[in-house]
């Protein structure tokens, strides 16, 4: 199970979480976001890590340009796009990076739009809609969907509301190619930072399970 923690702002949070065996970590480019960091900052955090560890930028609605200087100067493999960025957009990048297109999950009806995307990213990103923003909410979608979910023809990250708690549920749930958390490892006073020990139970419960 490869599993990315996101919303990481500084090296030692993310030395510790690749030591403990995460696949990826995630740097919030998203403006007047409490997780964000600037391209800098995310270049010398990546510049600490070793190789084979994931990189990936999480945007909101940015423009090309935007995107384009950030892949280059923060030394990314892979963007998220976390709005209503189209197809045509997505498809931008094949090619540079690999690119994951992420939906927030009101009910059903939402996963109608994945397939439209299928061509233009290697994964789909499952959050839930939540109107306090486009991730990191820590709330959960409806997991009564995990059949349709597991149904895409695509590989799948299932975000929303994981925490150590109920990560190991999340991945016999869905069977998904990997998972993704941020505020469910936080630390409790202090959301730019996370917590060790979450972290660590986190990926350890990630594992427990082989999905079916």
């Amino acid at each position: 199970m490869r599993v990315k923690i996101c919303g990481i702002t500084n090296s030692t949070d993310a030395e510790y979480a690749v030591d403990v065996g995460a696949d990826a970590l995630g740097f919030v480019f998203a403006p007047n976001t409490k997780r964000e960091v600037t391209a800098v900052a995310a270049a010398a955090i990546s510049r600490r890590l070793p190789p084979f560890v994931g990189r990936v930028g999480l945007f909101v609605n940015a423009t090309s340009a935007k995107i384009t200087d950030t892949i280059i100067a923060a030394q990314l493999d892979t963007i998220q796009l976390h709005g209503e960025e189209s197809p045509e957009f997505a498809a931008e990048f094949l090619g540079r990076v690999r690119v994951v297109k992420a939906f927030r999950i009101r009910d059903e009806s939402t996963l109608s739009s994945v397939p439209a995307y299928f061509d233009v990213c290697h994964a789909v990103l499952l959050d839930a809609f939540a109107l306090a923003g486009h991730g990191g909410t820590g709330v959960p979608f409806d997991w009564s969907l995990a059949k349709k979910v597991r149904a895409l023809a695509k590989p799948v990250i299932i975000a929303g509301g994981l925490r150590p708690q109920n990560v190991a549920q999340a991945v016999e749930l869905f069977a998904p190619y990997a998972v993704d958390v941020s505020s469910g490892v936080e630390n409790d006073t202090d959301p730019r930072r996370k917590d060790p020990a979450k972290i660590r139970e986190f990926i350890r419960n990630a594992r427990r399970i082989v999905p079916r």
